[in-house]
């Protein structure tokens, strides 16, 4: 468990989610809007649907590192961008299931500026990479 009393996913728990969510076949309203890249929390999304089941951020009193993970030229809002644990925004990230079909679902608080505003992204296997940290 983490330091805020949320279980702290792992590398391999982080695969099993993703690869129970690639499985699910069905509809559901968490599907509406398409989320493979980082996008703003659409409004479609039922926000109560949706449970948090761990956290990505090994300890909340360190400052995890800003430093992305594009080794093929990726952006932050590329489809194909990796999905790398140990770097931004990854790092900041809490594990979220939608309880209709067991998807799951990365999201932090994006805070720039003179804003904050909520992201998401859907957790895909072929995507994931146990990069080593800066």
């Amino acid at each position: 468990m983490s330091l805020n009393n949320q279980l702290t996913v792992d590398f391999p728990l982080l695969m099993r989610q993703a690869q129970a969510s690639a499985a699910v076949t069905q509809a559901c309203s968490c599907t509406i809007t398409p989320l493979q890249a980082w996008t703003a929390q659409p409004l479609t999304l039922e926000l109560d649907c949706f449970e948090e089941v761990g956290t990505l951020l090994d300890d909340p009193y360190d400052e995890p590192t800003f430093a992305e993970y594009h080794p093929a030229g990726t952006r932050y809002d590329s489809p194909d961008a990796p999905i790398a644990p140990r770097f931004y925004p990854t790092n900041r990230c809490s594990v979220a299931r939608c309880t209709k079909c067991s998807r799951h679902y990365l999201r932090y608080n994006e805070a720039g500026g003179y804003f904050t505003e909520l992201r998401i992204r859907a957790l895909q296997p072929d995507l994931l990479v146990d990069a080593p940290g800066v």
